[in-house]
């Protein structure tokens, strides 16, 4: 299996040093990029394509939410996993929302990185108990963030509805084709249409949409 190509965005030198060593203990990992700011990242990215990006928040020039929207919009295949020290409910949703694959705390366990990073290349998100709750408190809660869908009508048919709920149990598209006995490439295009119909930019939106709609309960 080719090495899962990585980016690290962080201003503390010191932090990236350690992060790289840990990297580089394991094979399965190759570092393309280093970079102390988002405007630096993204002028790397001319000619190195990572899979995933290590994104800090706060950062001079160009902070983590503004280059992780402008990588969710430029950059689509490439997936962001945020490692912050801040554990604060605002700066976890606000990431999210700017298009973040998942969010760790800088004093998380290494087995807990490497294992988001997997998680993030291979499924395209990666929600740990923290996440699941603090996305859950904000985004259904009083005055909480209402997906673009609004509450407007959408029609979903059982078989949307049931890719819909696996999709929000953290199933990659493998396994749900597996699951339900479809190709790989028909569930893709599945979990096209519900982007589509339901006005979601990203795996967060259909997770709200399919609470507010009782599609999946919490």
């Amino acid at each position: 299996m080719k090495p899962i190509n990585l980016a690290i965005a962080d201003d503390h030198k010191i932090f990236r040093n350690g992060l790289k060593a840990m990297l580089e203990d394991c094979p399965d990992f190759k570092l393309l990029i280093e970079a102390s700011n988002g405007k630096e990242l993204i002028g790397q990215l001319a000619t190195h394509t990572p899979d995933v990006i290590l994104m800090d928040i706060k950062m001079p020039e160009m902070d983590g939410m503004q280059t992780t929207a402008y990588i969710h919009e430029h950059f689509k295949q490439i997936k962001v996993l945020t490692l912050s020290m801040h554990n604060e409910d605002k700066y976890i949703v606000d990431m999210m929302k700017a298009g973040a694959s998942g969010y760790l705390l800088k004093n998380a366990e290494p087995e807990e990185i490497i294992d988001a990073i997997s998680t993030v290349y291979e499924k395209g998100f990666y929600f740990n108990e923290h996440l699941s709750v603090t996305l859950i408190k904000q985004l259904v809660g009083p005055g909480s963030y209402t997906d673009s869908a609004g509450q407007q009508t959408v029609d979903l048919n059982d078989r949307e509805i049931e890719v819909l709920r696996l999709v929000c149990q953290e199933y990659s598209n493998q396994e749900i084709a597996d699951k339900i006995f479809l190709s790989v490439r028909t569930v893709e295009g599945y979990r096209a249409r519900l982007f589509e119909k339901t006005g979601s930019k990203n795996l967060v939106g259909l997770v709200i949409f399919a609470i507010k709609r009782g599609i999946i309960s919490v």
